[in-house]
Order: structure tokens, then C-alpha cells, then sequence
């Protein structure tokens, strides 16, 4: 393996990647920091189309340069699925409401779309789909999620996105209140990514 491109610019992101791939033995860099700058059209139904949508258009600009012909292209798409809204916002999460809409008001809309409803019935979950496509053109494709439900008002500093309204059960908090490492762990990308990994192992 002699590479890995992974479609995002998100540093975050990269963090995450290379703590878990960093025993892999191959070079991992962002798109970004090999110099890809792409338009990447996400208008698939399902997260796992638009994970491979994205990796596919990157992994067609690297089959046309020497240096990044032999890579292997990642990219995930993810998001929450809350089943008493008909598994809304789904996989237009960072398009819910506009993308320019802050997650403050977004996670405000959400919470008053439940009023009413009773923690049985605000269940829901992270879904993440990472896709792998080869320098063939070949692609694989790995889902993780961490299931939860939606909490009554906001909580937590850690997380980002709908973090703050995601309770799970197990902590008795929403992901946005326990720590990076502990949401690693439990990560619906977390989880995405290890699949992965043993299938490129």
C-alpha cells in the first residue's frame, strides 16, 4: 500500500484518521494536502452512495498524475438519523436547514419537532459509510453507527454538529459531553474507519 488519499479538507477529521491508521505503514494525507482541488456533486440517496461518489471523482483525478496514480481514495459520508422524523435530516444532515444555518438553530428545530414525544419514541442514530476505490477502479464499502436517542435541550462542549442533542444511554449524556477519546472509541466513524481498516489489513 503505498498511499492513502483521504476526500476531506476537515483537520479534524485527519486527526481521527491517523490515530487509527497510523500503524498501517503507508502515507496518509487529506486531499487537500495532496493538492486535489475537485467539485464533488453529492447527490446520492444513501450515505454509502455519497461516500463513494466523492472518493470515485478523487480517485479519477489521481489516476491522471504519476505521483498519485497507485493511491487509495477514502471518503465517508455520514449523519443522524432520528426515526420519529422519518429518519430526517439523513443524508442532507450538513444541508439541514441550509448549510449556512448554525447548529445552534438547527439542534433548537430538531428539539422542538419532539416536543411532546416520550424518550422511547426520540430514538436515533450516527451513520457513517466510508468507501475505499482502488487504482483499478474497484471500491469497498464500510457503515458504522452508534445508536441513541434525541435529548431534551442541549449539552456538552466537546462535540461539534448534533453532538450536543445525541444522548446515549450508556453515559447518561450526549456525545458533546464525554471525552474525544471515549468518543473515538463509540464513534460511528470510529467504528467505519477500524471496519475498514482490517478489510485494507
Amino acid at each position: 500500500m503505498t498511499q492513502i488519499i483521504f476526500a476531506t479538507g476537515n483537520e479534524g477529521k485527519m486527526r481521527e484518521i491517523r490515530e487509527i491508521y497510523g500503524d498501517l505503514g503507508c502515507e496518509i494525507r487529506s486531499m487537500k494536502e495532496a493538492g486535489i482541488d475537485v467539485d464533488i456533486v453529492e447527490d446520492g440517496k444513501t450515505f454509502e452512495d455519497n461516500a463513494i461518489i466523492k472518493a470515485s471523482t478523487v480517485q479519477k483525478y489521481c489516476a491522471a498524475i504519476d505521483d498519485l496514480k497507485d493511491a487509495i481514495v477514502l471518503a465517508d459520508d455520514s449523519g443522524l438519523e432520528i426515526d420519529y422524523l422519518n429518519k430526517e435530516p439523513g443524508v442532507y444532515s450538513a444541508r439541514y436547514m441550509g448549510e449556512d444555518t448554525s447548529y445552534d438553530v438547527k439542534n433548537a428545530n430538531l428539539i422542538n419537532r419532539l416536543d411532546g414525544v416520550e424518550k422511547k419514541d426520540r430514538t436515533a442514530r450516527f451513520v457513517c459509510a466510508i468507501a475505499a476505490v482502488f487504482p483499478d477502479g474497484s471500491n469497498k464499502v464500510c457503515r458504522g453507527t452508534i445508536e441513541g436517542y434525541i435529548g431534551y435541550e442541549p449539552m456538552g462542549e466537546n462535540g461539534f454538529g448534533y453532538d450536543p442533542i445525541f444522548y446515549v444511554d450508556e453515559y447518561g449524556c450526549s456525545t458533546a459531553a464525554i471525552s474525544p477519546e471515549e468518543k473515538n472509541k463509540i464513534s460511528h466513524r470510529g467504528k467505519a474507519l477500524r471496519m475498514m481498516k482490517t478489510y485494507l489489513q
